[in-house]
């Protein structure tokens, strides 16, 4: 979009109702043009590449060539345009089907007026924008793909025979104590704290001890 042009507009969507209205809101505003529309992927994939808009507002589920396609495509080929997608459908594989393709804003149909304005000024200015539900559905995806990804291990340089060692060494225990519970020789665990002050690079078992509680060792009794 120039700096003093208004926000050229592609409305794609199988329902000529809906192109229509989105048609009329458009033309309601002071900044904002509609260059074209079309009614399935692929005439709005050649929509795209004839106007160069600034943003495409896309239906996802529509016959022949569907909105996710589209979407790649035409980012594909007219990379500086933005795609707004306005659909009815809000479940993961259309939502993340549409992110994965490069779309910068996901509304649900029934949006108001006044939020798929705002949506269509944020798209311009670079902005990633969602509606309420779709948001609540990204927040969830990925805060229980969190909750699902293992605890990554602490000093990974470490065997786990030594990381066994610095957890114990963290949690006050002598020599003795470590040789007695791990059923190894006192020797055999002085050769592991050894090695683990090396490969840590501290200088004493105060440093070591330091360094494991700052990464959560040495909790257990």
């Amino acid at each position: 979009m120039s700096a003093d042009g208004p926000i050229r507009i592609v409305v794609v969507d199988d329902h000529p109702l809906m192109r229509e209205g989105l048609r009329a809101l458009v033309a309601s505003l002071p900044d904002v043009e509609v260059v074209g529309e079309a009614g399935d992927g692929e005439a709005a994939r050649r929509e795209a590449q004839l106007t160069q808009p600034d943003i495409v507002i896309m239906d996802l589920h529509m016959p022949g060539t569907n909105g996710v396609d589209a979407t790649r495509a035409i980012l594909r080929t007219t990379p500086a345009t933005r795609v707004l997608v306005l659909t009815m459908f809000e479940d993961d594989d259309s939502v993340f089907g549409a992110m994965r393709a490069g779309a910068s804003g996901y509304l649900v149909k029934g949006a108001q007026q006044d939020e798929i304005v705002r949506a269509i000024r944020s798209v311009a200015a670079g902005h990633a924008v969602f509606g309420p539900s779709v948001a609540r559905r990204i927040i969830d995806f990925f805060a229980g793909a969190a909750r699902a990804a293992p605890a990554a291990e602490p000093f990974p340089e470490l065997t786990a025979r030594e990381r066994e060692v610095l957890d114990l060494i963290a949690a006050g225990h002598t020599n003795l104590a470590i040789a007695r519970h791990l059923v190894i020789s006192v020797k055999t665990v002085s050769n592991h704290i050894s090695a683990i002050f090396a490969k840590l690079q501290v200088a004493d078992r105060a440093e070591a001890i330091i360094r494991a509680r700052q990464a959560g060792l040495g909790n257990k009794p």
